[in-house]
């Protein structure tokens, strides 16, 4: 059976990419902002969260374009259906 991906409205697009932008943030931060050392243990907080911001970020888009959610192409929702409990 044929269809097509929920591409864009795939929840796993915007989580992942909402993630890639903060990690972006934290990781320029990291690079370029007082590290504050003597407040974080002597770890660069912004650089160690930005960089696993990127990987998880990451690997949400990577699950969204290896494993598309199809939606076939014969589908038609429900008209009796009331969305949001209306």
């Amino acid at each position: 059976m044929a269809g097509h991906s929920a591409g864009a409205m795939d929840v796993r697009n915007v989580i992942g990419a909402l993630l890639v932008v903060y990690g972006v943030i934290l990781t320029g931060m990291g690079f370029m902002a007082d590290k504050a050392l003597d407040k974080t243990g002597n770890i660069n907080a912004n650089l160690i969260a930005g960089l696993a911001l990127l990987l998880v970020g990451g690997g949400f888009l990577a699950w969204a374009k290896l494993k598309p959610i199809v939606i076939p192409d014969d589908y038609v929702p429900d008209p009796d259906a009331h969305p949001h409990g209306q």
